[in-house]
């Protein structure tokens, strides 16, 4: 009994440590992107449920590789570090677009790129998809529900629940 007390303890400190990573990794991207406005995944899946409003492009900014584990369902992958913004050419300025990557970095960096070229309603997903799949938000493979999301690498893994990239 006593190593399973200490099992438990060991688990809810490692999750409160997540927690807190997770917590400064939000404030660093909000510090570096100011301009950026952020919208949570509690917001996203509303507005993506909410047929009396616009319906949001949902970008992806990561990698084709992390795209292809899993993604929201309906996300077009951009690449984040060269985009081309002609997937933008036929979109309203003022519809939302919602932009996301693992944590919310590389996307937040797009969002602001986007706010530069001159569209409106340009939102960058807090905590990106980790915190979306740590949520038990649906994810698409192939479209295909899955519960796998790529973990970018073995550091920022952490920020996932383990379940989440067991067999990658």
């Amino acid at each position: 009994m006593e190593n399973f007390n200490i099992i438990c303890k060991n688990e809810r400190v490692f999750l409160q440590m997540q927690s807190l990573m997770f917590k400064f990794i939000k404030f660093m991207i909000r510090l570096k992107f100011p301009n950026v406005e952020g919208i949570t995944s509690k917001e996203l899946a509303l507005l993506l449920l909410d047929s009396g409003k616009p319906r949001p492009l949902v970008l992806d900014a990561r990698s084709q590789t992390e795209y292809a584990v899993s993604h929201i369902e309906t996300a077009t992958q951009i690449d984040p570090l060269t985009p081309h913004l002609a997937v933008l050419s036929t979109v309203p300025k003022d519809n939302p677009i919602v932009v996301y990557c693992a944590v919310g970095y590389r996307s937040a960096k797009l969002a602001q790129q986007l706010n530069e070229a001159g569209m409106k309603c340009i939102y960058n997903l807090s905590g990106g998809i980790f915190q979306w799949a740590n949520e038990g938000r649906l994810m698409f493979r192939d479209e295909h529900p899955t519960q796998l999301v790529h973990p970018y690498n073995a550091i920022w893994g952490k920020l996932l629940k383990s379940s989440y990239t067991k067999s990658l």
